[in-house]
């Protein structure tokens, strides 16, 4: 560690100047619930100093102990030289403005489903009652659990393939008290669950080859079974939408998400007509399907 930053550094202010020079120095790449060194210093030094991270300018002046400052440092450390994502360093997440446990396990919470879940999946749902719901590929469980504070009457299936990561899902249902809603299911894609589902929420893997072998460092402290999704991304998704009608209630609905494999989804299955929706805070690729469409367009899709 540097014995010049842990005397000379010694408020808040302080060390979150030195965290953005060290995080633009290093050229850290943010992508993980920030999108400048600026938001990742704040989240980081917050989170170490249990801080609040609104509100938090009364606090700037507060000068660390030095067990703090040599913490602080550490984890600036991490960041920027072992590239590890802040949520990592911390074990702390947020989505949709919950907070969510996250480690190694599973993908850091990021999916622009949460702008679907945020408008309570209108027009596309017309305020049908959602009494059950699906997030298939939980990872976290946070979409799932989003789904449960926005849909308090509907019961929820977290299916997720990685033990691991069920095992994160688990701990993050205890956090928000919703043993008696949610529930964890280790299940490749549907095959250990049971519909019917009025609401799928679809969050597979999804980088083409070609993009996992240009992803920054950040991304390769994610587990690639939550990310890599073969040739051209479509590996799960292509399972999801043949077999997705099979769980659907008769009204029900399949929200997915594809990313930057958009094209190369509608190249794949051109009967179905998908809806793109249009995000206001970033993100891209998550499209509307409901149940009678897939079904209609089933045979062209297994043919």
């Amino acid at each position: 560690m540097s014995t010049e930053a842990i005397e000379q550094l010694q408020t808040v202010r302080d060390w979150l100047r030195y965290a953005v020079s060290r995080f633009t120095q290093a050229g850290v790449w943010c992508g993980h619930g920030t999108d400048s060194h600026w938001d990742d210093a704040v989240q980081l030094l917050m989170q170490t100093l249990h801080l609040p991270m609104d509100n938090n300018v009364p606090f700037l002046d507060a000068r660390l102990t030095l067990s703090e400052r040599e913490q602080v440092l550490e984890r600036i450390e991490r960041r920027a030289r072992d590239r590890v994502p802040v949520p990592y360093i911390t074990g702390e997440a947020f989505f949709m403005g919950l907070q969510f446990h996250v480690d190694e396990r599973a993908l850091i919470p990021r999916s622009p489903i949460g702008e679907f879940l945020a408008t309570e999946g209108e027009p596309w749902l017309a305020g049908r009652p959602v009494e059950r719901i699906l997030d298939l590929c939980a990872g976290s469980g946070c979409i799932g659990i989003a789904a449960a504070h926005v849909f308090p009457a509907a019961q929820v299936d977290l299916g997720e393939v990685s033990p691991g990561a069920v095992e994160v899902a688990e701990q993050n249902i205890r956090r928000h008290g919703l043993e008696g809603q949610v529930r964890a299911v280790t299940s490749d894609l549907f095959e250990k669950l049971d519909g019917p589902y009025d609401l799928i929420l679809a969050n597979p893997p999804y980088v083409d080859a070609r993009d996992m072998a240009t992803l920054p460092p950040e991304y390769r402290h994610e587990p690639e079974l939550g990310l890599a999704a073969g040739e051209d991304g479509l590996e799960l998704m292509g399972r999801i939408l043949r077999e997705a009608p099979a769980y659907l209630s008769e009204d029900g609905l399949l929200v997915g998400e594809v990313g930057n494999s958009q094209p190369a989804l509608e190249a794949a299955f051109p009967s179905v007509p998908f809806t793109w929706l249009e995000m206001e805070n970033g993100g891209h690729g998550v499209f509307v399907v409901d149940a009678q469409t897939l079904a209609q367009a089933a045979p062209l899709m297994n043919g």
